[in-house]
This record gives structure tokens, sequence and C-alpha cells, in this order.
């Protein structure tokens, strides 16, 4: 006679249960947002200047953005790009009007990488026979095949794959006579005009007029990743607007959708031309949820006048964030790198105690800020209380 068995019930997953151990964690249990706070389940209310890196441009449950999705997804959640939508030609209307620079094609793709791999197989059908890319040190293009291959560090860390596709020379950042190294073999030059991960560092408007003037010497194409620096977060809409350069290509994603996942190429009319049927490929991208959301996200910014917030705030930034650990400051607007006097990590774990999610960077003395357009400077003098807290 078999004895009966009691059923026990199963124990509550951990948060990390069934996900491949790929990310390290904050200790935070998130439930829900509201503008640039986020709750968590036990109640505490954490100002969010990092925006899930650089995504959450206009912060949580903006009104307008959620109404956008909601309504696309009703009316009409997918359809491929075989089919014709209004609302992915209104997007990539609005998106080169936007801008403000010399493009007039748009592919939307689904994440930076993505766009990054199409500008780098364009750039390279744009000049055939040529063998090699040039990049910066301490970039990072994504983590895709020919991404990672121009992302820094990535051969020596995590770039698994057997072979890269294409060669590739790095340069020192700012070093106008490194530029010396892009050539007619040179296919195109790929720079972030504000290195994110390198630690907000920006590259200023005279050495990227230096890099389009070798790019114009030599026949290379010149793509600005703005992946993370791009759709305002510089203040303008794109860096190559705030400095003044022109790029052949621009790739743009993260606070594009607030969230959605996409990205999109803007292509000046030299790149253009030489897209052919079947030159590129997408399934998701220019989805009508993904476009509803990048038009709601650029009415959202031109409406509220978010430009100009940007500036007016990443302005107080710098001036009254020079306190308690910290002891510079580079970057531009909402893409803020705090110099720290100690380890970035240790003034990263005091401001999240003190309620303030901050992120850090390539850099081990750089504290990243990127937080959503809506910031207030009420929100930075919290900031502030806090560094002089924590102390030097």
């Amino acid at each position: 006679m078999n004895a009966s068995v009691t059923a026990q019930p199963a124990a509550t997953p951990a948060p990390t249960d069934f996900l491949a151990p790929v990310f390290a964690q904050y200790p935070l249990d998130i439930v829900s947002g509201e503008g640039p706070w986020l709750k968590t389940r036990d109640g505490r209310r954490i100002l969010d200047l990092y925006g899930g890196h650089a995504v959450a441009a206009l912060g949580y449950g903006h009104p307008a953005y959620t109404r956008a999705l909601s309504e696309q997804a009703q009316a009409l959640n997918f359809q491929s790009n075989a089919v014709p939508l209004d609302v992915r030609t209104r997007a990539a209307q609005r998106l080169i009007r936007f801008s403000g620079l010399d493009f007039n094609s748009v592919f939307f793709v689904n994440s930076g990488a993505e766009a990054n791999e199409n500008a780098l197989k364009m750039a390279f059908n744009v000049n055939p026979g040529r063998t090699e890319v040039v990049a910066l040190e301490h970039s990072f293009h994504g983590r895709t095949a020919a991404a990672a291959t121009i992302t820094w560090g990535a051969a020596g860390k995590w770039y698994s794959l057997p072979r890269t596709p294409f060669d590739v020379k790095f340069i020192p950042r700012r070093d106008l006579a490194a530029l010396a190294q892009i050539t007619d073999k040179t296919a195109a030059v790929v720079v972030e005009p504000v290195q994110g991960v390198g630690g907000a560092f920006d590259l200023g408007a005279e050495y990227l007029a230096a890099v389009r003037r070798r790019c114009n010497e030599t026949g290379a194409v010149l793509i600005f990743d703005e992946v993370q620096c791009g759709m305002g977060r510089t203040g303008e809409a794109f860096s190559a607007k705030l400095y003044g350069v022109q790029p052949d290509m621009i790739t743009t994603a993260k606070a594009l959708g607030n969230g959605f996942p996409c990205s999109a190429l803007l292509m000046t009319p030299r790149i253009a031309k030489a897209v052919k049927l079947d030159a590129m490929g997408t399934t998701f991208g220019g989805g009508p949820m993904a476009c509803a959301v990048i038009e709601a996200v650029i009415d959202a910014i031109e409406k509220e006048d978010l430009l100009a917030r940007v500036r007016r705030v990443g302005e107080y930034i710098r001036q009254q964030c020079m306190v308690g650990p910290v002891k510079g400051y580079q970057g531009a607007g909402f893409l803020a790198g705090l110099i720290m006097k100690r380890p970035a990590k240790e003034i990263h774990k005091a401001l999240l105690e003190r309620n303030i999610l901050t992120g850090t960077s390539g850099d081990p003395a750089v504290i990243r800020l990127l937080p959503p357009f809506i910031l207030e400077e009420s929100h930075v003098d919290l900031l502030r209380a806090a560094l002089l807290d924590i102390g030097g």
C-alpha cells in the first residue's frame, strides 16, 4: 500500500530564475514608475537619473506616449514592410524634419546594434573594394557581429566569434594626428559624438569637423552613432546639430522609442541612392506600433519644449553638482559624466542607498547621468544634497 503524499506548494521563483545569468542586477525590485520616479515593492521611491541606459526620455507613464501606443495597438498592432503604412511614412518624415540635417531617407530597424550593422553594410556598398573601418578607442557600438568588431575592447573581453567580418583600426579620441590613419582603404569612420559607455566623453566640434574633412579627402563614409547621445539628449535633436557637422549616416535608438524597441538609420542622398531592393531587411523594424511611438516621442519633445529643458537643466547639473566626491564634469546635456575622486562604483552604491539611481561607465572614475528629459532643477537639488551627504 502506497503512503499518501501531501503536495507541497512550489517555492516562489527568485527574480532571476529561468533567465540566463548575463546581467549584473541592481538590488531593486521595481514595480512601477511615474515621471522620473521608480517605485519598489517595499515602497521606496527612486529618482531615476539613468533612464534604463538612456532609454526613458519621457520618463514613466507619459500620457500622450501611452495613449499613442494603446491606440495604435488597437487599430493595427503589426504589419510587415511588404505592406505600405501611412504611420511608417509619417514617422520617417517626422524624424528627418526633427533632425534638421541633410537626410532624405530612413530605414527603421529594432536596436542600436542593428542600425549600426546596416550603416556599415551601406558604407561598404558605397565604397566597394575597401576593407577596413576606423573607430575610436573607448567606443561602444553594440554586441552583434559587425557592431562588436568596432567596439573598443570587445575582442579581449567577450567577442567570441571565430573571425571578424572586416579589418578595424582603433585610433585615440581627440587625436588630430591619428586621423592620418583614415586612408583610401577605409570604407567608413564610426564615432559617437559624445561617447556613452566611454564615460560621457564629448569629442567636440573641432575634432568632429576634422574627422569630416578627412573623410571628404579619402572618400570614407562618416557614420555618427547617436544611439545614446541622439534624439535630444545633448539638447539638440542630434549631436551632429550641436557640433555643426553633417555625417553621411546617423544611427539612433534608445530615446527614439522611450522603451518600445525601435531604431533608425538616417541617410544622406549620397548614401540613399546606393540603396537597392533587398539591400537591407527586417521583420519587425518599422512596425506600426514602433512608428506610432516614434511620432509620439518627437511630438512630446517639440510640444513640451524639452530640448530647451535639457539645455537648461543640463547646465544646472554642471553648475550645482561639483560637490562632495565630484572633481570634474564632462559630456553634454543629459549625457553627463561626473568625474569622481573615488571609484565610481562606490559613489553609485552610496547614491542608490540615498534613493538615486545613476550609472557607471567604462571609465572607473565616471558616474554617468542619463535622466529623462522631463527632469527639473528640484530633482538636481536632490542629487546635489546626496553628493554633499556622501562627502569627498
